[in-house]
This record gives C-alpha cells, structure tokens and sequence, in this order.
C-alpha cells in the first residue's frame, strides 16, 4: 500500500521534498520549503517513478511495476530504454549518482529502491483529491502484497480515516484477488538446499558433505524444473560453516523454502538429518532422520527428493516417479571416488586439477559403466589440454573419447551433453554441433544453471540474442550469488548493445568475486564503448593477463586521442604477444585499419584461436562489418551471416 492514504501531499527525503500531487520537487537544503527554496517542475514518467519510490520507501519496485503503471497495454514503447532516460532524467534532478548512491539504489536485475527515509508532511486539504487519486491509481500497482505494507497514519480526523479506509479496503480486495490469481496459474516456488553440515567429526569427510550436497540439488533440480526451481550449489555454498539468519538466507536468494541437512557417520552406517523450513515464517514443515548402510548412500538422495516433492505438493509424473523409486547401480567405492574428484576439480589448481583427474580415473575402473565419472574425467582433460598440464593434442584425444564413452552409456546426461559442446565449439570450431549439445543439455537439465549459461553463451554468439538474454537471466536466477552467472549476463548485454545494464551486472560480479573471469576486462570494454574510456584505465590496471591489459590499453589510448601511446602498446602486444592473434586484429579493427585487421583475423583463423567464437557479435569489430571480406571470414568460419 502506498504513503499517500495517510492524505499528506508533501514528502521529505534528505535535502528534498515532493508534492505527490503537482510533481513539483523542490531542493530544501536545511531551509523551509516555504522560505522560497530552489523548484523543478518533474516530467510525468519521472514524477510518476520518484512517486512510487516515495510511497514504497526502502522497498523494491520493480521495473515490470513501473512499465505496468506508466504506460498501458496497448501502448508501443521501447520500455526499457523509456525506464533508462526516465531514471537518468531523476538521478539528474537529485544530484543522485547511480554508482554511489544517496537516494535512490538500483538493484540489478530486479528494480529501484528509495534508501533515504521519508517524513510525510500533513496537508488535510488535500484530502479529497488524494483520496480520488488513490482510487485511481492504486489498482494499476500490481507488485507482490507484501511490498506494499502500509504505513502508521499521522493524526488523522476520524472521518477522513474511514472514508480511506473504504476505499483501501475495495483496493486491496480487488489487488488481492488479483495477485492469487496469478500466483494460482504460475507462481514457481525457488528452494535452497543449504550445504550438508559434516558432524562425523573426521574433516576428510568434507567432500562427502560437499558431494551430497551437489547431488541432492540435482536430484531435486530435475523434479519438475517449470514449479521447482533449486538454487546451484555455489550459491548455498557460501553459507557454509555461517550461522546466517534464515530469513536473511531468504532475501539473498529470494527462496520461499530452504531444506537444511547434517551428516553423520557410524561404523558402516550413514545418519543423514534433513529439515525443510518455510522462510517466510520460518516455521519447520518436515524433519526426517535416514540411516543408510554406506553403500547405500545414493538411496539417500533419491528418499529426500520424493519427500520434499510431496511436503511442496509437486506433481510428478508416472515417469518422474518411477525414476526416484529405481535403485541407482553404481559402484559405492566409484561414487565416494567420484565425489573426491568433484572436489578436487572445484578447488581450481594445478594440483587439484592432478588429484581430480586420478580420482576421475579411479571412479571409471571401479565402475566401467558410471557415466558420470567419464564426463567428469572428460572436462578435467581439456582444462590440463588448455593450460598446458598435459600435451595439448592427445589432451583433447582423451577428452573426447571419454566424453564419447559418457553418451554411449547414458545419452540423456546432460553434462556430458554440455562437454561435448566445450569440445565441439573451443577445438572444433563446430559451432552448429555444439548449439545443438548445449540445446539437449538444457532440455535435459533445464535447472542446472552452468548448462543453462553455456546454452545462452553459445545463442549469444551466434547473435540469437532474443534466446541467450533470457537463458542468462535464468542462470541468475538459479544462481544469484554466482558471481560467473552475473558476468554471463553483463557479457550477453554488453554484445546487444545493453550497455548500462551490463555495466551494472559486470559491476555485480565483480562484487561478488574480485578474481571472476573476465570482469575487469570486459568492464573496460563496456566503458570503451559507452565513450567513457578515462574510467576504463583504472579497470584496466586492474587486469591480471599481461596480454588483455597491453590490448586494453592499446585501444583506451586511441580513443583518448594519446596515439603514440597507444602505438606503443600495440607494438608491444605484436612484439611479446603475438600468439593472441584475435587481440591484434581487435585493435586494429578499433583503429579502423581494416587490411591489418584482416591480415590478424586470418592468421587466427589458421591458429584456430578461440577469440574467433565470438567474430559475428563483437563490437570492437564493428568498423569491417560492411568490408565484402567480414562476410566472406563468417562463411568460412561456418558462422551465420
């Protein structure tokens, strides 16, 4: 419910107030209004948006609430283009800075928020005609009931609240009905399913823990993905040895249920504690103790998927069900093996990587037939390929037949779907082949969000933004903390020319993780593009890879007119770096050189570099778009025109 049924027309905020009515702003400082301070008459949508953020003051609006409210149905409006210069238009009026804010806090992905507190003014003349504005307007704000709580009213007469009160009253039934409605017809429930606390008292029983933890999110991630969907392990991992307040778990992850579980071991005997609590209320809606012989362990996840399954009322198909009540066949001894080498891999290190791939090995003896093992083996071969760890030819010979091994015994593994593709498209240049192994992947495991991000990666390099957009913005979703999942998204919107957006999610991700590949580097790109390049130069210090940060500067120098600079930078990427073939031509291309540029790309193209995955789509190749030569590179790159 908005602040205006308490019938005040005038809203303080900082050095600010607002008449709700007029749109008139005026700029106080510590003076009164009334002593003849600084006024701006705002333009309709920005009045419109700065009145909302007032009556929801430190509550989040989002942007499908402001496009449902400033512009109808049948309206045709770039709306999220509209949304942009109206706030920018605001921030303006405020003084305000998007990066550093004092009024008003953008929250990626979802909306606005107010974050000064608001004192309303009183001004019982204008009762009638806010009351009638309320009636009107209020309907229109279709946001979730809880956002919208109403405020203590201020001294009002008894008639004046009745009358509100009846108006509210047939508001609130009528947004009621409404909401619940909808809720009815799509509302998808979102779990978190914390990481399984180790009470066996012996540390090397981490990567059991972890394990199961892994597991039982994609256990119950496959349920029934269109009314379930299960937030990824590296997001729940953060929590890890926290004791974190269950309803801040709930904020962070925008989760309704978090199934909470413990670990514990006995002889030959495993003791698994899982609870599922309801977050709003945090109230425990079912508790089971499951005791397992060690062998049996995989039994484990399977029993707590269907429960859940029925505590959160999912309807699972004959099939769904049939899969849960199958016994798993694998090698006990291949699964523990499994797990140790998952574990491994996720520490990222090239000892770690040694460790994973000999556990990888391990599982596959002991289980010729674990599937899983194989694809897990697979991936750990490429990465030694990429990096050096191992000689680049016969890493990739191993990878592929491993991960061949992995579809010839279960085809409907959707990681090993999704290894195929890294295959397909970083070694093969097969760009068709691998589109369609991240497609099945994703049909497979549609709430596995490293799958779902290299299915919007690969839409989005072939230029089918209108599929990678919402595939990113899914990932995000499953994934919120996964500083990799926001850089995914900065990046997709970063190629379509959604610069402020990716400069927002590149920045987010960079929150989350200072190290996330590659943010600064791409955050320097956005900025070149936006014509910001003096703020690209600190982003650019901040890169790692000597290679990226000399190509980074190269181009920040020329579009800062420093050209000698910036030929030196050039010279010395050609000179120490010249393997990074892709970079060379980017700045050429950027210097709109087109015959040098040309001259790189080829030379890429017989070094079978990877930076060309992404040719049709970069904006540092804009200039050779129109040069015959650009389409006739596409066609033999096999990439669509």
């Amino acid at each position: 419910m908005n602040n205006s049924t308490n019938l005040a027309e005038r809203a303080r905020f900082g050095t600010f107030e607002l008449n709700v009515r007029t749109g008139e702003l005026v700029s106080i400082g510590t003076a009164p209004a009334e002593a003849g301070s600084a006024k701006a008459l705002l333009r309709e949508q920005p009045f419109q948006i700065l009145r909302i953020l007032v009556e929801r003051q430190g509550q989040i609006v989002t942007r499908q609430e402001i496009r449902q409210i400033l512009w109808p149905d049948d309206t045709v409006v770039e709306f999220d283009r509209s949304i942009n210069v109206a706030m920018a238009i605001l921030r303006k009026a405020l003084a305000d800075d998007a990066d550093h804010p004092k009024y008003i806090e953008t929250l990626a992905r979802r909306g606005y928020r107010l974050i000064a507190p608001v004192d309303w003014q009183q001004n019982s003349t204008a009762a009638q005609d806010t009351l009638g504005s309320l009636a009107e307007t209020l309907p229109r704000m279709e946001g979730p009931m809880g956002e919208r709580e109403p405020r203590a009213p201020k001294h009002w007469g008894k008639a004046a609240v009745a009358a509100a009160c009846a108006v509210i009253l047939v508001v609130v039934g009528y947004m009621t009905w409404r909401h619940f409605r909808a809720a009815a017809r799509s509302e998808k429930i979102m779990l978190a399913v914390l990481p399984f606390e180790n009470l066996t008292g012996d540390p090397s029983k981490e990567y059991l823990a972890d394990g199961l933890t892994e597991e039982t999110i994609s256990e119950l991630g496959r349920l029934k993905p269109e009314q379930l969907g299960v937030i990824a392990r590296t997001s729940v991992m953060g929590y890890k040895h926290k004791d974190t307040r269950m309803d801040q778990i709930g904020r962070d992850l925008s989760v309704q249920y978090v199934l909470e579980n413990s670990l514990r071991e006995s002889g030959n005997h495993i003791r698994l504690t899982s609870q599922l609590i309801q977050v709003k209320d945090q109230t425990h809606l079912w508790s089971k103790d499951y005791d397992y012989p060690a062998k049996d362990i995989l039994a484990i996840e399977d029993d707590v998927a269907k429960t859940v399954a029925q505590e959160i009322r999912l309807r699972l198909t004959s099939r769904q069900q049939a899969e849960l009540a199958q016994p798993h066949r694998v090698n006990p001894e291949a699964f523990d093996a499994y797990l140790q080498g998952y574990y491994f891999f996720e520490r990222n290190t090239d000892k770690d990587t040694e460790m994973a791939a000999k556990y990888y090995e391990r599982a596959t003896q002991l289980d010729p037939s674990y599937a899983l093992a194989w694809a897990g083996l697979s991936r750990v071969r490429k990465w030694q390929a990429m990096t050096g760890l191992i000689p680049t030819e016969e890493g990739y010979r191993l990878a592929r037949e491993e991960v061949e091994r992995a579809l010839a015994l279960n085809p409907n593994l959707a990681e090993a779907h999704t290894q195929m593709g890294r295959i397909k498209q970083q070694v093969d240049f097969d760009w068709a082949g691998a589109d369609a192994s991240y497609q099945r992947a994703v049909e497979l495991e549609p709430g596995n969000p490293e799958v779902v991000r290299m299915a919007a990666a690969s839409s989005k390099e072939l230029g089918r933004f209108e599929e990678a957009l919402p595939l990113a913005r899914r990932a995000v979703d499953l994934d919120p903390l996964n500083a990799h999942s926001w850089e995914s998204l900065g990046e997709t919107e970063y190629f379509m020319g959604q610069l402020d957006e990716a400069a927002a999610h590149v920045r987010k991700a960079l929150e989350l993780n200072p190290d996330v590949w590659p943010g600064p580097i791409k955050l320097s790109q956005i900025y070149l593009m936006q014509g910001r390049p003096q703020d690209a130069l600190p982003e650019i210090k901040r890169v790692r890879y000597e290679p990226s940060r000399v190509f980074l500067y190269a181009i920040a120098y020329y579009a800062l007119d420093r050209k000698k600079e910036s030929d030196a930078a050039l010279s010395e990427l050609i000179t120490k770096y010249q393997q990074n073939t892709y970079l060379i031509a980017e700045v050429y291309a950027f210097r709109n050189q087109s015959d040098e540029a040309f001259e790189w790309l080829d030379r890429a193209y017989v070094q079978r570099n990877a930076g060309l995955i992404s040719t049709k789509v970069d904006p540092l190749l804009k200039s050779l778009r129109h040069d015959p030569r650009y389409a006739a590179l596409l066609k033999k790159l096999n990439l669509p025109s």
